[in-house]
């Protein structure tokens, strides 16, 4: 599996559905302000959103006031949050395609107060030397002070104890069902079913919650904090999605 192959799974047709699978109502009621509370708590002002998917976080965290930029590595994406901003009548800083490796070449270091990449979106990468170019490039690029909120599906508990969701955080929309259909150490592979029929799918890597806090350390991050469902104290085994905050210290 390659680090691009997200790219091909998320199709014009899936792409124009992703909202539905969301929920923006439900997704912002579930998430209750956890990430523009955070933001606001560390006084961050300008904010690049670089999994933007269809736009709803960029859109959310612009509504509250931040400096958002966002990018997202699949064309389709891109458009569909460009659309998402007129009809709900925000104006982002900017809006492009960008690979998270290619970052610190996209955008000046020290540019942003904040980086989040939401959305299970960091397990797209299957490579470990991708994850590393990935979050050096991140690190690059958040002013010191600054900080990074990367958030993952609890592939420990799928690893370990196999799939179960308590299905009241991420995707949430009505009329649409997500469980894995393929499980192994390198790759799970979920199906996303609409109730007209449709089906589509994603292959993501099971990212333990230790080896990304691993990584981030190793790119740099320090005093890095875990949320489980946005719970600070949470049973390792039992939460949906785990949510990591990774500071760059200061000189």
């Amino acid at each position: 599996m390659h680090n691009e192959h997200y790219r091909r799974e998320y199709t014009k047709e899936f792409v124009s559905r992703w909202d539905k699978l969301i929920g923006w109502d439900s997704r912002a009621a579930s998430e209750n302000g956890f990430f523009h509370g955070l933001l606001h708590k560390h006084n961050c002002r300008s904010v690049a959103d670089v999994a933007a998917g269809t736009g709803f976080h960029a859109v959310m965290l612009a509504r509250q006031g931040f400096d958002v930029t966002a990018t997202d590595g699949a064309a389709e994406m891109v458009e569909k949050t460009r659309a998402n901003a007129v009809t709900h009548g925000i104006d982002l800083v900017d809006i492009r395609e960008a690979d998270w490796r290619d970052l610190h070449r996209v955008f000046s270091p020290n540019s942003f107060d904040a980086l989040v990449c939401l959305g299970n979106a960091f397990t797209h990468l299957f490579e470990e030397q991708a994850r590393r170019d990935a979050l050096e490039a991140m690190f690059e690029v958040v002013r010191p002070g600054g900080l990074v909120v990367i958030d993952q599906r609890n592939y420990d508990k799928i690893l370990d104890q196999g799939y179960s969701s308590k299905s009241r955080y991420y995707y949430v929309g009505d009329g649409v069902s997500a469980r894995p259909v393929e499980i192994d150490d390198s790759k799970v592979r979920f199906e996303y079913s609409y109730a007209d029929g449709n089906k589509f799918h994603l292959t993501m890597f099971p990212l333990r919650q230790n080896y990304l806090t691993g990584l981030l350390e190793e790119a740099g991050f320090r005093d890095i904090e875990r949320y489980g469902d946005f719970e600070p104290n949470y049973d390792f085994d039992d939460v949906d999605f785990v949510q990591q905050v990774a500071f760059k210290p200061r000189p």
